[in-house]
């Protein structure tokens, strides 16, 4: 399987009680845009992940100052505590901080790959696009080490998670990503062309909601730039409090309706 089938399902995301005891200040911040066309590339997104590497390189961090960054450093915290070392595999914040830092650009993907990367850097939190047509749900957990994950680009090459490792997955034993956000699976890549997208932020900081939901904000004004236009999407911010989502397709392309996420809180983990 090259890529996940299209569909328009309901999806239903949640964060695994495991996952928040070791980890109490995890935040996942979620926006699903029921279709958008994917470009190669965009000129207001180039813009704007220039002027963030800029940014980037104007703060003049090595490595050790963009590890002590509060949200990296919440990030590393969070992987110690779930048994990952974060040298060795660093959050999806830290990754692309550490090599624009060192002086370099990011490899320019596509348009809604850059626009995520240019937000990350911006805000210093994982932000991710995942193509998710098909999906009828995500969790985020500790793997029991029977699932399997597509690795990005080498989806002939299917590895296992650790057992104990954070992941995301799904009912079908898939695993879309590992040690949490330091790798994104094949199925759910962004390629170029139409998607069903879930646009993901995550913090494992304290206060971090906050800083979820400004960085919420910019990406959806950056997506309505984007396609010209607002997206029609859902959104939802899960932690410790609120624990699972269930994010409605929206209308068909060209409608006008806003579908609204039914949440499970505090009681509702699963």
């Amino acid at each position: 399987m090259s890529q996940l089938r299209d569909g328009a399902d309901a999806l239903e995301v949640r964060v695994d009680d495991r996952v928040l005891t070791a980890v109490p200040d995890y935040v996942l911040g979620l926006i699903a845009v029921p279709v958008v066309a994917v470009a190669p590339a965009d000129p207001g997104v180039s813009a704007l992940l220039t002027a963030a590497e800029n940014a980037m390189h104007g703060a003049g961090l090595d490595k050790a100052g963009v590890a002590e960054v509060p949200q990296i450093a919440g990030w590393r915290a969070a992987y110690r505590a779930v048994g990952v070392n974060p040298n060795r595999f660093p959050c999806a914040a830290e990754s692309i901080a550490r090599r624009v830092a060192r002086g370099d650009r990011l490899p320019r993907i596509n348009s809604l790959v850059d626009l995520c990367n240019a937000i990350s850097l911006g805000v210093a939190m994982p932000v991710a696009s995942c193509a998710v047509a098909g999906l009828t749900d995500l969790v985020v957990r500790p793997a029991d080490g029977t699932e399997t994950y597509l690795p990005l680009g080498e989806p002939d090459a299917p590895e296992r998670p650790e057992p104990g490792e954070v992941i995301y997955a799904d009912s079908a034993g898939r695993a879309h990503s590992r040690r949490w956000n330091w790798r994104q699976g094949h199925l759910v890549r962004t390629d170029l062309g139409r998607h069903r997208l879930l646009l993901t932020i995550e913090a494992a900081h304290p206060g971090g909601r906050g800083d979820v939901e400004i960085a919420m904000a910019l990406l959806g004004s950056a997506l309505e730039d984007l396609i010209g236009g607002p997206h029609c999407a859902s959104s939802a911010v899960l932690d410790a409090g609120t624990t699972r989502v269930v994010l409605s397709p929206a209308d068909a392309p060209g409608g006008d309706g806003v579908p609204s996420p039914a949440a499970s809180h505090g009681g509702g983990r699963r």
